[in-house]
């Protein structure tokens, strides 16, 4: 078995999309970034990139690669998902956390976790979404910035030797 561990943080602004989780949130600001800035999608692709020792996402897909600028970041997940399986392992379970003080987003978790599943080819019930604020401290808690954990296990496929 494997672990890993996914961390991401991204500025709120005006003039962009809020997208979490693949879902698109009416809001009047949006995540910054290079990709469409999905914050729990980062967090996950790291996670799972870390458990199967291939590095993180901005080592597989860097801010300096105009290919990357405003693309799906569920896009960028199936392709890690890909890569993972192609190395033998199998995602068990994944389970995440989005800090974001506004808007409030419980009513998009499952959806979330949905688009995740779909992303890593597995079962919904192998992901687990939740949503918390910071409780008005930092950044976060003032309604500028949105955040993420992900941790995972992956497992070697049959015949994988570790």
């Amino acid at each position: 078995m494997r672990v890993g561990i996914g961390y991401d943080i991204h500025p709120l602004l005006a003039g962009r999309r809020l997208i979490i989780g693949g879902v698109e949130i009416d809001y009047p600001l949006g995540l910054d970034g290079h990709s469409d800035a999905d914050v729990l999608i980062h967090a996950v692709i790291d996670a799972v990139l870390g458990a199967a020792g291939e590095g993180d996402i901005g080592r597989l897909f860097p801010d300096t690669d105009s290919s990357y600028a405003g693309i799906s970041s569920l896009e960028l997940l199936k392709q890690v998902s890909a890569r993972v399986a192609a190395k033998g392992y199998r995602l068990v379970n994944l389970d995440a956390i989005v800090i974001l003080e506004r808007p409030r987003i419980a009513g998009f978790v499952e959806t979330m976790a949905v688009n995740i599943a779909r992303g890593l080819d597995v079962g919904s019930g192998a992901v687990n979404v939740k949503a918390t604020t910071n409780e008005g401290l930092d950044a976060i808690g003032a309604g500028r910035a949105a955040a993420a954990w992900a941790a995972t296990l992956l497992q070697p496929k049959e015949g994988r030797r570790e």
